[in-house]
């Protein structure tokens, strides 16, 4: 059981989540930010509803404890039907363009969290990996990720506890994760390098950067697109949602700079039962890439 941080009913934060789209090969997976953190229940208290992404995911649990939620995201079905459903507000974002981050910038006046999921994968060595791939893996994971903070840091220095927490790996520099897909890889560990360097940068402004990064493989939409994945072998994207409940809860203060794993966050949060966060419990789980 961890402390939750509960806002009174008068304090306005914000939650922006930036879901993704799928294109070809490609795995646009979802950033997210926070207003209204309010009433910020215990993860075992939470509802688990169920997600197709681990933005979604997010979304959905953070508005469960009582956030406002605005979803942005690039397919606009999508986005509309899941900010309907949490009683949030839909925007349209494209984080791989500038223009449209900044755009998003503008109409978000306060931040408290920024959750930066956006990627896209494409697991490939270089003789089948085409230039405009490995400069969209790029533009979507690195510079995204520190687009997206770059623009929000302004909203979120001198509030009560602002954290930006991405998806992204620990890094690691064995060979084997960088033998089949060398251009993933190097824009999985830039959003993780990112990371790690703006927590340096912002700590005496009180602004935490943590990332984040299952276990597990997780089982989301996007797997039909990484052949030879057993969704029965996966876990359920709540698992990541309820980790970065977890951590949005930590003193931003004390907690920076750090590479958490979502099974982790939650035994040391006192869960001790991960069987509901299996697809199959009866199945032997497959582990992420990048976890040694």
């Amino acid at each position: 059981m961890y402390s939750s941080r509960i806002h009174g009913p008068d304090e306005q934060n914000l939650i922006l989540v930036v879901h993704g789209h799928h294109n070809e090969q490609f795995r646009w997976v979802d950033l997210a930010v926070s207003e209204q953190l309010r009433a910020m229940l215990p993860v075992e208290s939470l509802p688990r509803p169920s997600a197709h992404r681990i933005g979604e995911a997010i979304a959905r649990t953070l508005a469960a404890a009582g956030a406002k939620v605005y979803v942005a995201d690039l397919k606009e079905k999508e986005g509309k039907q899941v900010a309907t459903e949490i009683k949030g507000e839909f925007i349209r974002l494209d984080v791989s363009d500038p223009k449209s981050c900044k755009e998003l910038a503008k109409r978000v006046a306060k931040c408290d969290v920024l959750v930066n999921n956006a990627s896209a994968i494409q697991l490939t060595r270089a003789d089948a990996t085409e230039l405009k791939r490995f400069d969209l893996m790029h533009a979507i994971n690195a510079r995204g990720t520190f687009l997206c903070a770059k623009l929000c840091l302004p909203h979120l220095i001198g509030r009560e506890n602002p954290h930006v927490l991405t998806i992204a790996p620990p890094i690691s520099i064995h060979p084997r994760w960088f033998a089949q897909h060398t251009a993933y890889t190097v824009s999985k560990f830039a959003m993780a390098m990112l990371t790690f360097g703006l927590a340096a940068e912002w700590k005496a402004e009180g602004v935490a950067f943590n990332c984040l990064w299952p276990k597990t493989v997780i089982r989301t939409a996007a797997l039909a697109l990484v052949p030879g994945i057993d969704p029965l072998r996966c876990r359920k994207p709540e698992i990541v949602a309820e980790a970065a409940h977890v951590i949005l809860n930590r003193e931003a203060g004390a907690f920076t700079g750090r590479f958490c794993i979502d099974e982790d966050v939650l035994r040391e949060a006192g869960v001790t039962d991960f069987t509901g966060y299996a697809v199959d419990p009866r199945q032997k789980l497959l582990a992420d890439l990048f976890l040694e």
